[in-house]
Protein backbone atom coordinates (compact mmCIF):
# COMPACT_ATOMS: atom_id res chain seq x y z
CA UNK A 1 0.00 0.00 0.00
CA UNK A 2 1.62 3.59 -0.84
CA UNK A 3 1.94 6.18 1.71
CA UNK A 4 -0.98 8.72 2.22
CA UNK A 5 1.47 11.43 0.94
CA UNK A 6 2.19 9.88 -2.34
CA UNK A 7 0.04 9.92 -5.42
CA UNK A 8 0.71 7.79 -8.41
CA UNK A 9 0.11 8.78 -12.00
CA UNK A 10 -3.47 6.48 -11.86
CA UNK A 11 -4.55 8.67 -8.86
CA UNK A 12 -3.72 12.00 -10.66
CA UNK A 13 -6.16 10.41 -13.60
CA UNK A 14 -9.17 9.14 -11.61
CA UNK A 15 -9.03 12.48 -9.95
CA UNK A 16 -9.04 14.35 -13.82
CA UNK A 17 -11.57 12.26 -14.92
CA UNK A 18 -13.61 13.18 -11.74
CA UNK A 19 -13.21 16.57 -12.20
CA UNK A 20 -14.69 16.37 -16.12
CA UNK A 21 -17.37 13.83 -15.10
CA UNK A 22 -19.27 16.24 -12.78
CA UNK A 23 -19.51 14.08 -9.56
CA UNK A 24 -21.58 15.74 -7.31
CA UNK A 25 -19.31 17.05 -4.45
CA UNK A 26 -19.15 14.82 -1.20
CA UNK A 27 -16.96 16.44 1.42
CA UNK A 28 -16.40 14.47 4.50
CA UNK A 29 -14.27 15.95 7.56
CA UNK A 30 -11.19 16.32 6.27
CA UNK A 31 -9.40 16.74 9.80
CA UNK A 32 -10.71 13.73 10.94
CA UNK A 33 -9.45 11.87 7.59
CA UNK A 34 -5.82 13.61 8.50
CA UNK A 35 -6.37 12.61 12.44
CA UNK A 36 -8.02 10.26 12.70
CA UNK A 37 -9.73 9.52 16.50
CA UNK A 38 -8.67 6.42 18.37
CA UNK A 39 -8.92 2.85 16.22
CA UNK A 40 -11.91 0.81 18.53
CA UNK A 41 -11.02 -1.58 15.95
CA UNK A 42 -7.41 -1.50 16.63
CA UNK A 43 -7.74 -2.08 20.99
CA UNK A 44 -9.98 -4.62 19.91
CA UNK A 45 -7.61 -6.70 17.67
CA UNK A 46 -4.84 -6.34 20.71
CA UNK A 47 -7.43 -7.64 23.05
CA UNK A 48 -8.59 -10.10 20.99
CA UNK A 49 -12.25 -9.66 21.80
CA UNK A 50 -13.23 -8.54 18.28
CA UNK A 51 -16.13 -10.44 18.50
CA UNK A 52 -17.58 -8.06 21.65
CA UNK A 53 -18.39 -5.31 18.57
CA UNK A 54 -21.96 -6.32 18.74
CA UNK A 55 -22.61 -6.04 22.55
CA UNK A 56 -20.78 -3.37 22.96
CA UNK A 57 -23.03 -1.49 20.12
CA UNK A 58 -26.30 -2.96 21.85
CA UNK A 59 -25.14 -1.87 25.34
CA UNK A 60 -24.36 1.85 24.20
CA UNK A 61 -27.70 2.60 21.71
CA UNK A 62 -30.99 3.64 23.13
CA UNK A 63 -32.81 1.59 24.57
CA UNK A 64 -30.14 0.07 27.04
CA UNK A 65 -29.02 3.37 28.37
CA UNK A 66 -32.26 5.06 29.14
CA UNK A 67 -33.59 2.28 30.78
CA UNK A 68 -30.87 1.86 33.04
CA UNK A 69 -31.18 5.97 33.35
CA UNK A 70 -34.81 5.16 34.44
CA UNK A 71 -34.15 2.20 36.53
CA UNK A 72 -31.11 5.00 38.11
CA UNK A 73 -34.01 7.51 38.93
CA UNK A 74 -36.05 5.13 40.69
CA UNK A 75 -33.14 4.40 42.74
CA UNK A 76 -32.38 7.77 43.58
CA UNK A 77 -36.45 8.42 44.57
CA UNK A 78 -35.76 6.75 47.67
CA UNK A 79 -33.61 9.51 49.22
CA UNK A 80 -33.77 12.38 46.92
CA UNK A 81 -36.99 12.12 45.76
CA UNK A 82 -37.12 15.71 43.45
CA UNK A 83 -33.91 14.39 41.75
CA UNK A 84 -35.68 10.75 41.17
CA UNK A 85 -38.55 11.66 39.51
CA UNK A 86 -36.72 14.17 37.21
CA UNK A 87 -34.26 11.67 36.25
CA UNK A 88 -37.04 8.84 35.31
CA UNK A 89 -39.35 11.86 34.01
CA UNK A 90 -36.27 12.65 31.29
CA UNK A 91 -35.55 8.86 30.49
CA UNK A 92 -38.93 8.75 30.10
CA UNK A 93 -39.32 11.38 27.60
CA UNK A 94 -36.20 10.30 25.95
CA UNK A 95 -36.75 6.92 25.20
CA UNK A 96 -39.93 7.97 23.59
CA UNK A 97 -38.07 10.25 21.34
CA UNK A 98 -35.66 7.67 20.24
CA UNK A 99 -38.62 6.17 19.39
CA UNK A 100 -39.84 8.58 16.71
CA UNK A 101 -38.38 9.60 12.63
CA UNK A 102 -38.44 13.08 13.85
CA UNK A 103 -35.76 12.81 15.88
CA UNK A 104 -33.56 10.31 13.49
CA UNK A 105 -34.52 13.36 10.52
CA UNK A 106 -33.18 15.29 12.96
CA UNK A 107 -30.23 13.65 14.30
CA UNK A 108 -29.07 12.66 10.95
CA UNK A 109 -28.67 15.72 9.52
CA UNK A 110 -27.12 17.48 12.85
CA UNK A 111 -24.53 14.33 12.72
CA UNK A 112 -24.11 12.60 9.41
CA UNK A 113 -25.39 14.90 6.87
CA UNK A 114 -26.33 12.25 3.96
CA UNK A 115 -24.68 12.93 0.46
CA UNK A 116 -28.01 13.21 -2.09
CA UNK A 117 -28.68 10.10 -4.29
CA UNK A 118 -27.55 9.74 -8.04
CA UNK A 119 -29.38 11.47 -9.95
CA UNK A 120 -30.70 10.39 -13.54
CA UNK A 121 -28.36 12.63 -15.08
CA UNK A 122 -25.04 11.32 -13.38
CA UNK A 123 -26.43 7.96 -14.00
CA UNK A 124 -26.62 8.17 -17.83
CA UNK A 125 -22.68 9.87 -17.26
CA UNK A 126 -21.56 7.22 -15.74
CA UNK A 127 -23.06 5.02 -18.43
CA UNK A 128 -21.13 6.87 -20.87
CA UNK A 129 -17.70 6.27 -18.54
CA UNK A 130 -18.71 2.33 -18.69
CA UNK A 131 -19.07 2.66 -22.62
CA UNK A 132 -15.66 5.03 -23.15
CA UNK A 133 -14.19 1.61 -21.58
CA UNK A 134 -13.26 3.95 -18.36
CA UNK A 135 -12.07 1.06 -15.13
CA UNK A 136 -15.54 1.78 -12.98
CA UNK A 137 -17.34 -0.49 -10.69
CA UNK A 138 -20.34 -0.62 -8.37
CA UNK A 139 -19.58 -1.84 -5.51
CA UNK A 140 -22.44 -2.88 -2.83
CA UNK A 141 -21.57 -3.23 1.06
CA UNK A 142 -23.74 -6.32 2.80
CA UNK A 143 -26.38 -5.07 5.54
CA UNK A 144 -26.42 -8.49 7.41
CA UNK A 145 -27.69 -11.90 6.30
CA UNK A 146 -30.28 -14.93 8.19
CA UNK A 147 -28.21 -18.05 8.69
CA UNK A 148 -31.22 -20.02 7.87
CA UNK A 149 -34.07 -18.54 6.31
CA UNK A 150 -36.95 -21.81 6.82
CA UNK A 151 -39.16 -20.65 4.27
CA UNK A 152 -36.18 -21.06 1.63
CA UNK A 153 -34.50 -23.52 3.58
CA UNK A 154 -31.41 -21.72 3.20
CA UNK A 155 -29.61 -18.65 4.21
CA UNK A 156 -30.62 -15.49 3.28
CA UNK A 157 -30.27 -11.78 2.90
CA UNK A 158 -32.00 -9.15 5.77
CA UNK A 159 -34.35 -6.30 4.19
CA UNK A 160 -31.59 -4.28 4.50
CA UNK A 161 -29.13 -6.11 2.53
CA UNK A 162 -31.63 -7.02 -0.25
CA UNK A 163 -32.57 -3.62 -0.42
CA UNK A 164 -28.53 -2.40 -1.51
CA UNK A 165 -28.24 -5.75 -3.72
CA UNK A 166 -31.56 -4.62 -5.58
CA UNK A 167 -30.14 -1.27 -5.92
CA UNK A 168 -26.89 -2.34 -7.23
CA UNK A 169 -28.77 -4.43 -9.49
CA UNK A 170 -30.57 -1.94 -11.09
CA UNK A 171 -27.18 0.51 -11.48
CA UNK A 172 -25.87 -2.70 -13.05
CA UNK A 173 -28.64 -3.03 -15.33
CA UNK A 174 -29.07 1.09 -16.18
CA UNK A 175 -24.64 1.57 -16.47
CA UNK A 176 -23.55 -1.47 -17.66
CA UNK A 177 -20.65 -1.24 -15.15
CA UNK A 178 -19.88 -4.22 -13.51
CA UNK A 179 -20.73 -5.49 -10.22
CA UNK A 180 -19.15 -6.46 -7.18
CA UNK A 181 -20.57 -7.71 -3.11
CA UNK A 182 -18.94 -7.17 -0.54
CA UNK A 183 -19.74 -9.32 3.02
CA UNK A 184 -18.32 -12.33 5.37
CA UNK A 185 -19.89 -13.89 8.44
CA UNK A 186 -19.96 -10.39 10.66
CA UNK A 187 -19.12 -10.63 14.13
CA UNK A 188 -22.91 -11.55 15.21
CA UNK A 189 -23.22 -14.49 13.51
CA UNK A 190 -21.81 -17.82 13.95
CA UNK A 191 -18.62 -19.19 13.14
CA UNK A 192 -18.21 -21.27 9.82
CA UNK A 193 -21.65 -19.93 8.35
CA UNK A 194 -22.31 -19.54 4.58
CA UNK A 195 -20.88 -15.28 3.86
CA UNK A 196 -23.25 -13.01 3.10
CA UNK A 197 -21.38 -12.05 -0.30
CA UNK A 198 -22.12 -15.83 -1.22
CA UNK A 199 -25.74 -15.68 -0.43
CA UNK A 200 -25.74 -12.55 -2.51
CA UNK A 201 -24.67 -13.74 -5.30
CA UNK A 202 -26.98 -16.43 -5.79
CA UNK A 203 -29.79 -14.06 -5.14
CA UNK A 204 -28.41 -12.12 -7.39
CA UNK A 205 -27.97 -14.72 -10.57
CA UNK A 206 -31.17 -17.05 -9.49
CA UNK A 207 -34.00 -14.56 -8.50
CA UNK A 208 -32.46 -11.15 -10.55
CA UNK A 209 -30.39 -13.28 -13.47
CA UNK A 210 -27.79 -11.07 -13.06
CA UNK A 211 -24.61 -12.62 -11.84
CA UNK A 212 -21.88 -10.75 -9.83
CA UNK A 213 -18.67 -10.16 -11.41
CA UNK A 214 -16.89 -10.28 -8.15
CA UNK A 215 -17.52 -11.85 -4.51
CA UNK A 216 -15.41 -10.18 -1.52
CA UNK A 217 -16.55 -12.87 1.31
CA UNK A 218 -14.12 -12.10 4.15
CA UNK A 219 -14.73 -8.96 5.78
CA UNK A 220 -16.85 -8.88 9.56
CA UNK A 221 -16.98 -5.02 9.48
CA UNK A 222 -17.09 -1.94 7.40
CA UNK A 223 -13.50 -1.16 7.56
CA UNK A 224 -12.81 -4.82 6.29
CA UNK A 225 -15.21 -4.27 3.29
CA UNK A 226 -13.26 -1.83 2.12
CA UNK A 227 -9.71 -3.04 2.75
CA UNK A 228 -10.56 -6.28 0.96
CA UNK A 229 -12.82 -4.77 -2.08
CA UNK A 230 -9.94 -2.15 -2.85
CA UNK A 231 -6.94 -5.06 -2.81
CA UNK A 232 -9.88 -7.22 -5.38
CA UNK A 233 -10.91 -4.10 -7.61
CA UNK A 234 -7.28 -2.58 -7.48
CA UNK A 235 -5.88 -5.99 -8.87
CA UNK A 236 -8.72 -5.70 -12.02
CA UNK A 237 -7.24 -2.39 -12.88
CA UNK A 238 -10.42 -0.56 -12.04
CA UNK A 239 -10.13 3.27 -10.79
CA UNK A 240 -13.53 4.29 -9.85
CA UNK A 241 -15.63 3.02 -7.19
CA UNK A 242 -19.39 3.63 -7.69
CA UNK A 243 -19.99 2.90 -3.50
CA UNK A 244 -23.83 1.65 -3.09
CA UNK A 245 -25.63 1.43 0.69
CA UNK A 246 -27.82 3.13 2.66
CA UNK A 247 -27.39 6.83 3.45
CA UNK A 248 -26.95 6.84 7.55
CA UNK A 249 -23.92 4.46 6.14
CA UNK A 250 -22.12 6.03 3.21
CA UNK A 251 -20.19 8.69 5.21
CA UNK A 252 -18.58 6.27 7.25
CA UNK A 253 -17.86 3.94 4.66
CA UNK A 254 -16.49 6.81 2.37
CA UNK A 255 -14.10 7.53 4.57
CA UNK A 256 -13.03 3.80 5.19
CA UNK A 257 -12.39 3.20 1.43
CA UNK A 258 -10.83 6.10 0.42
CA UNK A 259 -8.26 5.64 3.52
CA UNK A 260 -8.03 1.86 2.10
CA UNK A 261 -7.50 3.35 -1.04
CA UNK A 262 -4.62 6.05 -0.79
CA UNK A 263 -6.06 7.97 -3.62
CA UNK A 264 -5.26 5.07 -6.39
CA UNK A 265 -9.29 4.64 -6.45
CA UNK A 266 -11.80 7.17 -6.60
CA UNK A 267 -14.88 6.66 -4.56
CA UNK A 268 -18.26 8.00 -5.21
CA UNK A 269 -21.44 7.90 -3.28
CA UNK A 270 -24.45 5.86 -4.39
CA UNK A 271 -26.71 5.80 -1.55
CA UNK A 272 -30.11 4.30 -0.88
CA UNK A 273 -32.51 6.33 1.43
CA UNK A 274 -34.57 6.00 4.23
CA UNK A 275 -33.32 8.95 6.36
CA UNK A 276 -35.67 11.15 3.08
CA UNK A 277 -38.90 10.41 5.35
CA UNK A 278 -41.09 13.40 4.08
CA UNK A 279 -43.38 15.57 6.01
CA UNK A 280 -44.95 13.60 8.29
CA UNK A 281 -46.86 15.87 10.40
CA UNK A 282 -47.77 15.07 13.51
CA UNK A 283 -47.19 11.29 12.63
CA UNK A 284 -43.13 11.98 12.92
CA UNK A 285 -43.24 12.62 16.84
CA UNK A 286 -45.23 9.36 17.44
CA UNK A 287 -43.19 6.45 18.40
CA UNK A 288 -42.89 3.42 15.36
CA UNK A 289 -40.99 0.68 14.40
CA UNK A 290 -39.35 3.23 11.67
CA UNK A 291 -38.65 5.54 13.83
CA UNK A 292 -36.76 3.26 16.56
CA UNK A 293 -34.39 1.80 13.45
CA UNK A 294 -33.61 5.07 12.14
CA UNK A 295 -32.30 6.47 15.19
CA UNK A 296 -30.97 3.84 16.11
CA UNK A 297 -28.81 3.44 12.88
CA UNK A 298 -27.86 7.19 12.80
CA UNK A 299 -27.03 6.73 16.50
CA UNK A 300 -24.27 3.78 15.72
CA UNK A 301 -22.97 5.35 12.90
CA UNK A 302 -22.13 8.85 15.07
CA UNK A 303 -20.64 6.45 17.26
CA UNK A 304 -18.94 4.66 14.97
CA UNK A 305 -17.24 7.80 13.75
CA UNK A 306 -16.89 9.31 16.86
CA UNK A 307 -14.32 6.50 17.70
CA UNK A 308 -13.22 5.21 14.26
CA UNK A 309 -14.53 2.27 13.72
Amino acid sequence: MAPSGVKSASCRRDNTQARGSAIPPFRHNRAAHEHPPLRVNQLFVLLGIESWKPLVSALLLPPVPLLAMMLLGARLVLPRRGLGWLVVLLGAALLWLSSTTGTGRMLAQALLKPPAALTSARVAEIKAQVQARQPIAIVVLGGGMQPLAPEYGVSNLTATSVERLRYGLWLNRETSAPLAFSGGVGWGNPEGGMPEAQVAARIAAQEFGRPLKWVEDGSRDTRENAARTVALLKAAGIGHIVLTTHDWHVRRAVRAFEQAAQGTITIEPAPLGTLNLGNQGALAWLPSNEGFAVVRNVLHEALGALLGA
